[in-house]
Order: structure tokens, then sequence, then C-alpha cells
């Protein structure tokens, strides 16, 4: 029978009984890398853990650590930093000598004299441990907290997979101590100190030194002082317990503590660590800024159109998934088609007319005839979570994160009638009797056959607008049964198929209705963005180029990206882009776009009002640039009767009135400095009572259906200007 001491402590004979089981199974405590609280835990370090040990590869699959992502403009400038997780990667050079220290001090004081798993530290946890009756101390190396981490990072953001990384089973923690000692045997201490600095979490949405010695100090990690790095390196154990921002007195201790510790290592003097103890916390906090809600003049969407274009063109990437991995990894550098001046002057334009509280919203799309280089993108009700901002892209279709219907395009359809017409051989001197009211044809031609309609009634705006008419005069005026009775003539097909070559579709992904309507607008809703496109082709000579938004890329490493190229097509004649420029010149000299005009330079436009009011629309251009405004309510719930716009009240809204001057304002200062080359036209084309009627020009029409939050759906035949 065993001795007692006084007290109820075990005799010599039992202490060195607890001793020798100890020994026993300390290999088993090794391999797991347990710090337990009791002997009686140490059965979990079973035969077949061992085996699993010898089973285990041998190499350690380091993920790239994820980044963040610089979007630039076309001149370099930054728009925004997006990333998964904040953390700039930086070597051990740049990161101050007493991080260093102070990281190896309160982590892992011996990790220059170990291996891959320290025994007296591993003896020291157990004695602790066993004496508080749980788990106060750990035994890890920096090296398996190291190799932690790379699970974590591996798992990235899927919480169940988070959870199996940082679970506390014998398995994990084998699996841990085998990778730890091919990473011993492989990286050397310096280089495991500067992967574990690079890898670790500092709270505060900061991972890596670097990131968070910017997050809290405003600094690199070259700079960081004594006391700064004592006070990062005590937040590792608990990032939420020791954040100085929000627990400071917490964050004080621990940080005494580090300094104590580097003290105890003979890394500093008593005098200096005194010194820092009894300085007060001073921080210098730069808030995470992630992602395009921090976008600059305005360019959330356009940003967020860059991260759509990544996660979906496979120029990035074979799949989904191996997209997706690549852009939460990060680190990437992306030049942009953003043109500064050009998007400073779409946002101006916008505050200018149209208000952020307003009822309605504005879109602006701009791009590049010749290159489809999207220039400038924004609209009123800007990117954010918060009252009068969304998320959805008013000027993207909606597999781009726009609307899901998009909106329907009124008169600004037009124009691709008559392109449509004219390949077919019309002339842009074609008459038709031009009625202020007629039925929509009774039967018209379709790609599929033939669509028969029930005779419901399509008019003009103005009741003064009876023909005949030609092309250019129906076109300035925008009279709708002129281009109703010049589909009927050519048939919807070759619409249809002009519309499919200038990029056209209804932003809901759907095919596009081969209606009579689709002269007036009434086959669908588009996105300003296409239309913008669309109409770039018409100063192109009639070539059209797909938008694109990124000119280059670069990864981690520096190593080029492939990335998306502009495809462009012919989609007419250079003759019937010369007749278009030539009617459309007359819409914004003498038509119903005439407040859209840029003065001393060329240019030439569309109008657009829907049915009810519910969106409006100029799209226009120059030589040199193509731009499209849509108007209108973000639920297709208002009608935009008896309204105030940007402080300016309307009976009713037009497209020449509002739309119109938002176009000539954000044109006007996009092209500021820049050549002022003339389009080439087409003499002879008769414009005919262009001086009737002036007085009723500026009214546009309107068209069935229009705007929305979620789009519009496509309607039944209505009127439109």
């Amino acid at each position: 029978m065993a001795m007692k001491r006084s007290g109820g402590g075990s005799s010599s004979g039992g202490r060195q009984a607890a001793k020798f089981l100890g020994v026993s199974v300390l290999s088993g405590v090794v391999l797991a890398g347990l710090a337990l609280p009791g002997v009686g835990a140490f059965g979990l370090a079973a035969k077949g853990t061992v085996e699993g040990f010898d089973e285990l590869p041998a190499n350690l699959r380091t993920p790239p650590l994820s980044q963040r992502t610089v979007i630039l403009d076309s001149e370099g400038g930054e728009i925004a930093k997006v990333y998964s997780r904040d953390r700039t990667v930086v070597p051990l050079g740049q990161i101050s000598p007493w991080m260093q220290k102070a990281i190896v001090a309160i982590e892992d004081a011996r990790f220059y004299e170990h291996g891959a798993v320290d025994l007296k530290g591993v003896l020291r946890a157990l004695n602790r441990n066993a004496q508080n009756g749980g788990v106060s101390e750990g035994a890890s190396t920096l090296t398996q907290q190291y190799v932690k981490n790379v699970f974590v990072e591996e798992a990235g953001d899927d919480p169940d997979k988070v959870a199996v990384a940082t679970q506390q089973t014998v398995g994990r923690k084998v699996k841990e101590l085998k990778y730890a000692i091919q990473v011993e045997k492989e990286l050397g201490k310096q280089r495991i100190l500067a992967n574990y600095l690079n890898i670790t979490f500092f709270g505060q949405q900061a991972y890596g030194v670097e990131a968070a010695a910017q997050r809290y100090f405003s600094k690199r990690a070259k700079d960081l002082t004594l006391g700064e790095s004592a006070l990062l390196a005590g937040i590792v154990q608990s990032p939420s317990r020791f954040d100085p921002v929000n627990a400071p007195k917490a964050a004080a201790q621990r940080r005494n503590m580090v300094l104590q510790r580097m003290v105890d290592l003979k890394n500093i003097t008593p005098a200096q660590a005194a010194a820092e103890k009894a300085k007060p916390i001073k921080l210098k906090v730069s808030r995470p800024k992630s992602g395009c809600i921090t976008a600059v003049n305005g360019a959330g969407f356009f940003c967020d159109y860059v991260r759509q274009v990544f996660l979906q063109d496979p120029a990035f990437g074979k799949t989904k998934e191996a997209r997706a991995k690549r852009w939460n990894e990060g680190g990437m550098t992306i030049r942009t088609t953003l043109d500064p001046q050009t998007q400073k002057s779409v946002q101006k334009s916008i505050t200018d007319h149209v208000y952020q509280s307003d009822p309605v919203a504005t879109a602006i799309s701009i791009v590049e005839p010749g290159t489809g280089k999207v220039l400038g993108m924004g609209q009123s009700k800007p990117y954010g979570f918060g009252k009068d901002q969304t998320q959805i892209n008013l000027s993207a279709d909606h597999a781009m994160g726009g609307s899901t219907y998009g909106f329907q395009p009124g008169s600004t359809f037009k124009p691709i009638i008559a392109a449509a017409a004219l390949e077919e051989g019309k002339s842009a001197n074609q008459t038709y009797s031009s009625p202020y009211s007629m039925p929509y044809p009774s039967e018209i031609a379709t790609c599929k056959g033939t669509w028969k309609t029930d005779g419901s009634p399509v008019s003009n705006e103005n009741r003064s607008e009876v023909g005949p008419y030609g092309m250019a005069e129906a076109t300035a005026k925008s009279v709708n049964t002129y281009y109703i009775q010049l589909l009927e003539d050519i048939g919807i097909c070759p619409a249809v198929k002009m519309a499919d070559k200038l990029g056209l579709k209804p932003a809901s992904g759907a095919t596009m209705e081969q209606v009579p309507s689709m002269a007036i607008g009434g086959a669908g809703g588009m996105s300003p963005l296409s239309m913008a496109a669309a109409y770039a082709a018409f100063a192109n000579k009639g070539t059209y180029c797909s938008p694109v938004l990124i000119t280059s890329a670069q990864g981690p490493n520096g190593k080029p990206l492939n990335v998306p190229k502009a495809t462009c097509s012919r989609a007419m004649s250079e003759g019937t882009a010369e007749t278009i420029n030539t009617l459309l010149k007359g819409v914004v000299e003498d038509g119903t776009g005439k407040e859209a005009g840029l003065g001393g330079r060329d240019s030439a436009g569309k109008t657009g009002t829907t049915d009810g009011r519910k969106a409006a629309w100029f799209v226009g251009y120059t030589p040199n640039m193509a731009g499209a405004v849509w108007v209108g309510g973000a639920g297709d719930e208002v009608s935009m009767e008896d309204i105030t716009i940007g402080g300016v009240y309307h009976g009713q809204v037009y497209g020449g009135d509002t739309p119109g001057p938002i176009w000539r304002d954000a044109m006007s200062g996009a092209l500021e400095g820049r050549t002022a080359p003339a389009f080439d036209t087409v003499p002879g084309i008769d414009t005919g009572g262009s001086d009737k009627d002036k007085d009723k020009n500026k009214k546009d029409g309107k068209n069935k259906k229009g705007g929305g939050r979620q789009g519009n759906k496509p309607g039944k035949p209505g009127r439109a200007h």
C-alpha cells in the first residue's frame, strides 16, 4: 500500500509510477501534439494512429495565400482594392526585427533550438495542465502552428472545411506533426518564420503582419517599433480577446506579457521593457476597405462588372470553380479600360441631373467605337447596401449583375430597324403614308413563319404627325407609324438578324421576341451598355465590337494572365452606317434630340420614351465615343409624369428633355480636349418638311412597358417616339 504524504500527496513511489507512465506514452503525446489535462487521455495515441502517421503523404500542399487584388483604370490610377482576405505577402527582410523577436518570444521561445516538435515544451505543458486540471498551455511549435494555418487557408471560407481544419482530434494533430517535420526539413527556420508571419490572422480582417501593421498603425511592417511589435505578437493567441481597438486594456496587458517574455529571453533589457510598458496603446487605425463599394469616381459598378467578367470568362479559367478560386486567391493587378476623364464626366453629369434620393434613377455607359473599350459607367443609385443604394448594375445585362429584364428601349430601337431595311435594299428616301394612327399589320413575316395580330392600334405621339414621310424626317420626328410600315415591308427577320449582329439581345438572356412592336422597341428589355455598344457600330463604319473592360492582368508573381479580347465583326456595310449617321445627325440637329446636341462637334443619336413614361432614353455617339443614358423607375413602378428629378419639375418626361441633357453633359466633359472628327455622311437624303411642328419635336413619344428594379417584362404592342 502506498504511503501518503501530509496533505494527501502521493509518496515518492507513486510519483515515480506516474512519471514512468508519462514517459511510456510520451511518443503518443508527441505524435498527437496535444496538451492534455491528465495521463488518462494518453490512450488516444492508439496503434492505428501511429500506422496512419506512416501512411500520410510527405508533401504539404501549400495553397497560395489569398491577397488583395488592385483594379486600375486605363492610366494606372487605382479604382479599388478587392480581396477575400486582406493580406500583402512580404519577405522577412521587410518585417521589423522587433516583430520577429516578439512573435518567437511569445509563441515559441525555443523555436531556433528544436525541430518540428519541442519535447521540453510538451513536458512543460503537460506538467502545468495537470496542475491546473485543464488545458492552460499548449505545446504546438511555431512550425506546427504554421501548418495548421495552411490547413485553414486551404479551407477558405467554407465553414465545414474550416471546422475540419481546426478540430481538436488526434488524427489532425498527427497529420499536423507529419507535415511539420517535412516543413522543418525543406524550408528552414527563417522561411518558416516568414511564412508564419504572412499567413497568421491578426484580427480586424487583417491576415499577415503587413496588413496588420497597416490596419492598426497605418505603417509598413518593416517600420514597426518594439512596443507595436509586442502588441501585434500578443494578438495572435486570441485576436478577439486581445483586440486593441475593442479591448485596449486586455491588449495592453498582453503586450506587457510579451515584453516581459522578451526580457526573460534577453531580447531586450528590463529598462526597455519598462519604458514600453509605461506607454499607453497608441493606434492609427486604417479601417478595412474592401471591394467595389470603395471605388473612386462612382466606378463601383464598373468594378463589379470587372469581377463578373473575371468569374465568367473562360480566359481566366476553364471552370467556374477555377475562376472563383483564382479570384479569391487574389494578389492580382488588373488594368482596365476605364478612362478617368470620361468617368469623372459621367459621374458629374449624373449628380448634376439626378439626385440619389430621387424616385427614379439614371444609368450611363460610354464605349469606344472600333475597340469596344468601356470608357465610363455610372448610375445615380450608388453601389452599396444602404438607403438609395443598390447592388443592381442598371447598365448591365442580368447575367452580369444587372436587372432581371432590362429596360425596353422605345424608339432608340428604330435605327436598328432602319439599318436592317437599308441592308435589304430600301432607300433612305423610302416614303410611307404614316398616318397618325393605324392598326398593326394583320400579318407580318418572321424568321419562323408569319405573325398574325389582332389589329391593335399604334399611334404617333402627336396628332399633327401625319405623313407621308421619308426615312429622314420620320427618324427625326420619331414617327411610329412610319417604322411599323417599314418593318411590315421588310419583315421581322432582317431586324432580328441586324440586332444580333449588333450584340443586342434581351437583358434577361431570353430570345428576342419576333413581334411587330419591335419597330418601336417592344421586343424585350435592353441594357444601356448593350445599346451603347450597338450604336458604336454606326460610328465605326458598320463594324460592331463587343464590350471589353480588361486590358491586362498580372498574377501575384507578376506573370501576365490571359484576358478576354473584344470580338469585332461587320454588322452592315459602310454605306448603311454612313446613312444611319446622316439620319441620326438630323435627330440632334433638328429633331427630338436637339437638347442633346454637342454644338461644334459632330454627333448623332436617338431618343426613346416608353409607354406610361416608365423609362426614357437617349443613345448617341460621335466618331470617337458612343453612350447610352437611361432614366426610369427602379422597379417599373414610377410613371414619370408630374415628377421632380434632380430638383427640376417635369409635367412629362421625354427622352429629349431628361436623358438628352445628361448625355450631352457627360459626353462634353469626356470629349473635352480631344479631337473632333466629322462623320462620313450621305448627300441627297430628303429631310422633308423638317420645319413642321418644330414646337412638338422635343416630344419623343412612348412605347409599351418600361423600367424597373427587376426591369420590365416584354409587353404587348404600344406607342413610342
